[in-house]
C-alpha cells in the first residue's frame, strides 16, 4: 500500500495503570456478561418467536449468523485495537451490537432478525476480546491471573442466568425486551470505559491492511459456514464454500507473510507459548460444544426426561465453571501455567470418559456430574490460556494475541459442534436408517408415551448409542487439548514468565 494511505497507531507504555482499575474491570465484567448472555438468553426466545414471526425453515440461522459473524470479525477488532488503542475499537463495537440489539427488538419477520443478529455479531466480535485485552493492559501477569479467572466465569454465570431470565421476560413482558435487556448494561460498560480507561496514547504513522482484512473475512466466514451449516447445504454448494475458503485462506497467508504491517501477526504463532495456548483453546471450545449441544437431547430421548432436567445437568457444568475459573487463576500463581492446562485437560478427559458409559438407566445424576467435571476442565483451561497469551507479548501486540485464541476457540466450537453431529447422524443411520426421521417422537411427552414398548426401546437404543459414539469424538478431542497443554514450556507462572521463542 502507498505511504499517503497509513494510519496512526499508538504508542503505550507496558505499565498498569492502577487509576480506577476497580471500575475498569466492573466494566469489562458487565460488557463480557453482555456478550455471553445474549446466545444463552436468545435460546429460549427461539419458539416464540417463530410462533410470531414465521420462517421456522430459518430459525437456525438467528444463532448461526451470529456465530459466524462475531467470529469472523475478532482477528479484525484485536490487530485495530492495536494500531488505534483499546477505547475507540471497544466502542465502536459495542455501538454496532446496541444497534443490533435494538433492531432484533423491532424486527417484522426472520429475514429481519437474521440481518440484524448479524450486526450484533459484528459488534459482539470486538466487546469480548477487547474488554480482555483491556484487563491484560491494566494489571500485572500475577493480577491477571486471578482476573482473568473471575472474567472466564462470567461465561458460566450468563449460561445459567440467560435461560431463566429469557424465560422470564417472554412470560411476563414479551420477547423483544429479550433483546433490549442489554442496552442498560452496554451503555453503563461505554460510559464507565470512557471516563475511567486511561491510555495516554500518543500516535505515530502506520499503514492499514484492508486486503489483509478482506481475506481473513472471506476465508474464515466460507469456512465457519461450511463447518456450522455444512449438513444443511447441497454438495456443490459446500464444495464451492470450502473451496473458497481455502483459496481466500492461502492468499492471506501469503499476503500476510509479505506486507510490513499485516492485519494478522504471523510471527506470533512463533512465539510457543502464544501457539500452543491458541490451538488449547481450539481444543477446549471443540470439545465443550460437542459435549453441550447434545448432552440435553441424551437427557430428554434417550432418558425420558423433561427439557428443564437437560438444562439442569448443563447448569452443573456452568456452575462448575464459575468456580472454577477463579480457583484456577489462583493455583496458578503459585504453580505454572502447565500444570494448570494439564490438570483442566484431565478433567475435560474424564468428564468425556465418563459420558462414554453413560446408560438411559442410570438417570440424570451420573451425565449431570460428568458435566460438573467439566465445567472444571473448561474453568481452569481458558483461565490459563489467555493469561499466558497476555504475559507473552508487549502491548502493541496483546489485541491481536488475545484476539487469535478467542478466534480458534469459536472455531473450535463450530469443529466440535460440527464434528460430534456428524457421528450422530452416520450412526444413527448405521444403525436404522429410518430413525433420523424417527427419534423426534422420543422428544415430546406425549407422542413417546404412545409408542410402543417395542419401538420404544428400539429408537431409545438408537439414539443412545449414536450418542456414545459422538461423545467418543468428544473424548478425543478432550485428549487432544490435555496433549497440546503438557506442550506449554515447563516452569512459566504469572510470576516467573519470559517470552518464548
Amino acid at each position: 500500500m502507498p505511504d499517503d494511505a497509513s494510519h496512526a497507531q499508538p504508542i503505550v507504555h507496558d505499565r498498569p495503570d492502577t487509576k480506577g482499575r476497580s471500575l475498569v474491570l466492573a466494566a469489562c465484567v458487565m460488557a463480557t456478561f453482555m456478550a455471553a448472555v445474549e446466545s444463552t438468553i436468545v435460546a429460549t426466545t427461539i419458539p416464540t418467536i417463530v410462533g410470531e414471526l414465521g420462517g421456522f425453515n430459518l430459525f437456525s440461522w438467528v444463532f448461526t449468523i451470529f456465530l459466524l459473524t462475531q467470529a469472523v470479525s475478532i482477528p479484525i477488532y484485536g490487530r485495530l485495537a492495536d494500531l488505534y488503542g483499546r477505547k475507540p475499537v471497544f466502542f465502536a463495537g459495542a455501538a454496532l451490537f446496541l444497534t443490533g440489539s435494538t433492531l432484533c427488538g423491532l424486527a417484522w419477520n426472520m429475514p429481519s432478525i437474521i440481518v440484524f443478529r448479524a450486526i450484533e455479531g459484528f459488534g459482539a466480535g470486538a466487546i469480548q476480546p477487547i474488554a480482555a485485552t483491556i484487563l491484560g493492559d491494566i494489571y500485572t501477569p500475577t493480577e491477571r491471573a486471578k482476573i482473568q479467572g473471575l472474567i472466564s466465569s462470567v461465561f458460566g454465570v450468563a449460561a445459567v442466568i440467560g435461560p431463566s431470565m429469557g424465560a422470564f421476560l417472554i412470560q411476563h413482558v414479551s420477547w423483544r425486551v429479550v433483546f433490549w435487556v442489554n442496552l442498560p448494561i452496554g451503555a453503563a460498560a461505554v460510559a464507565m470505559i470512557a471516563v475511567f480507561l486511561k491510555e495516554n496514547v500518543q500516535h505515530r504513522y502506520r499503514q492499514i491492511d484492508w486486503l489483509g482484512s478482506l481475506l481473513l473475512l472471506i476465508a474464515a466466514g466460507n469456512l465457519m459456514l461450511a463447518l456450522v451449516q455444512g449438513g444443511s447445504l447441497g454438495t456443490a454448494t459446500l464444495w464451492t464454500v470450502t473451496g473458497i475458503g481455502l483459496v481466500a485462506l492461502a492468499l492471506l497467508l501469503v499476503h500476510e507473510s509479505r506486507i510490513r504491517e499485516p492485519m494478522l501477526p504471523l510471527e506470533l504463532w512463533r512465539i510457543r507459548i502464544i501457539a500452543v495456548a491458541s490451538l488449547g483453546s481450539f481444543g477446549t471450545g471443540s470439545t465443550m460444544m460437542g459435549v453441550s449441544a447434545f448432552l440435553p437431547s441424551y437427557i430428554q430421548g434417550a432418558m425420558g426426561r423433561s427439557a428443564i432436567d437437560g438444562g439442569l445437568v448443563l447448569g452443573a457444568m456452568s456452575v462448575s465453571w464459575a468456580i472454577a475459573s477463579i480457583i484456577g487463576g489462583r493455583i496458578m500463581v503459585r504453580t505454572s501455567y502447565r500444570l494448570v492446562a494439564v490438570l483442566g485437560g484431565i478433567a475435560l478427559a474424564a468428564g468425556c470418559a465418563m459420558l462414554t458409559v453413560l446408560s438411559p438407566a442410570e438417570g440424570p445424576l451420573w451425565a449431570s456430574v460428568a458435566s460438573f467435571v467439566m465445567g472444571i476442565g473448561m474453568g481452569f483451561c481458558n483461565t490459563v490460556f489467555i493469561v499466558a497469551i497476555q504475559a507473552s507479548v508487549p502491548w502493541r501486540q496483546r489485541g491481536a494475541a488475545t484476539s487469535s485464541s478467542m478466534f480458534l476457540r469459536f472455531v473450535g466450537q463450530a469443529v466440535g459442534a460440527a464434528g460430534c453431529g456428524a457421528v450422530l447422524n452416520a450412526t444413527m443411520l448405521h444403525l436404522d436408517p429410518a430413525a433420523p426421521h424417527e427419534v423426534n417422537k422420543l422428544m415430546d411427552a406425549a407422542t413417546r408415551a404412545a409408542l410402543p414398548a417395542n419401538e420404544l426401546t428400539h429408537l431409545v437404543d438408537v439414539m443412545a448409542g449414536s450418542l456414545h459414539n459422538a461423545y467418543f469424538l468428544a473424548l478425543f478431542l478432550s485428549l487432544l487439548t490435555l496433549a497440546i497443554s503438557a506442550c506449554i514450556p515447563a516452569r512459566l507462572s504469572p510470576r516467573h514468565q519470559t517470552r518464548q521463542a
